[in-house]
């Protein structure tokens, strides 16, 4: 089955075309001049939008890439000698490229393992206990990083997050989330945007908007404003000031109006709990972990992984060969036909 000129798309989201309202959101942003490093409307606009969304006084600062919005974001929030407790599976440990350790001036990242992708607040408040605070020989607790929705495809609840901000309130720790799929994970909860985030203590969120449906756009969002004071010039220093910073602004701008960033999430997701609810029917097949975003892990039989090896379906191998298991993930473009092309294949 051949799509927009490609084979089917189950590898990324970051595989899916851009959404048609952020690529007319763009063209229009393209008629005559505006302002240049963010002194245009259509930056001031997101930013009052985001407010809008969060309820309440924030900062907002667009940036191109994810890696940008997560390693800048850290960067105000910890010193060079601090760390970073993560899950050992979180995006700024296995796929920033030592990004956060270079913008940090070398801040250490602390990884724990936790089911379905998640920290646990009595893992971090057992660690944070027995952490050399004040002691000169050891790093210094400074940020707690969580992925929302998370490496595994599961999602925060508001009350876990909750948790996890009392802990860092605790001992005096930054909370930031990546939320590179922040809007696939809202859509699955279906609260406030508030309720996951400053309500629940995240001083920091990267909003992601590539994956769902964007060209190449984040914001960076400050719940805490003594923190954003700095940012600017990281940003600048960080090359990622843009001068035409109207066309990632644009982006966003589209992506916030009449909900649309949860509608693209909202049907990625949707596709996925087709796809799993598929999958966990063939017989020698699972489903690994709960399906709460537009992600799929699941081990497959050794004839259905040979049917997939030859088809023309994009997808990924997840972890060592011998496991048997594939991460499929679904798209704001994500097509009933597509699902069940892939279920054709596997089944």
């Amino acid at each position: 089955m051949v799509k927009n000129g490609t084979v089917v798309n189950f590898a990324s989201d970051n595989s899916a075309p851009v959404a048609p309202k952020i690529i007319a959101a763009l063209q229009k942003a393209n008629a005559g001049p505006m302002p240049s490093y963010g002194n245009d409307p259509l930056t001031r606009g997101v930013e009052e939008k985001l407010k809008q969304i969060f309820e309440c006084d924030l900062r907002a600062f667009p940036v191109a890439t994810g890696t940008a919005a997560n390693v800048l974001g850290l960067s105000v929030m910890t010193p060079p000698y601090g760390s970073i407790y993560c899950h050992q599976l979180a995006h700024i440990e296995h796929d920033e490229c030592g990004a956060p350790e270079f913008y940090t001036h070398g801040a250490k990242l602390v990884k724990f393992d936790g089911a379905g992708g998640k920290l646990r607040a009595a893992e971090l408040d057992a660690a944070l206990k027995n952490s050399g605070a004040g002691n000169v020989h050891h790093v210094q607790p400074a940020v707690i990083c969580l992925t929302q929705a998370t490496e595994s495809g599961t999602v925060y609840r508001p009350e876990e997050v909750a948790e996890i901000g009392l802990v860092a309130q605790k001992y005096d720790l930054g909370l930031h989330m990546d939320g590179a799929r922040f809007a696939n994970a809202l859509s699955y909860l279906g609260c406030a945007p508030a309720d996951v985030t400053w309500r629940a203590g995240v001083d920091v969120l990267s909003f992601g908007a590539t994956k769902n449906g964007a060209m190449g756009t984040e914001a960076v969002v400050f719940f805490n404003l003594e923190k954003a004071r700095e940012f600017e010039f990281r940003r600048k220093r960080g090359a990622h000031l843009f001068s035409k910073m109207r066309y990632l602004s644009a982006q966003l701008d589209a992506y916030l109006t009449d909900d649309l960033w949860l509608d693209l999430a909202g049907h990625a997701n949707r596709m996925a709990r087709e796809a799993a609810k598929g999958i966990s029917a063939i017989p020698g097949a699972e489903v690994l972990y709960p399906v709460e975003a537009n992600m799929i892990f699941a081990r497959l039989p050794e004839v259905s992984l040979e049917c997939l090896a030859v088809s023309d379906i994009l997808y990924y191998r997840n972890g060592e060969e011998s496991a048997g298991e594939v991460r499929l993930v679904t798209s704001w473009n994500t097509s009933e036909q597509d699902v069940s092309h892939l279920l054709k294949v596997i089944a």
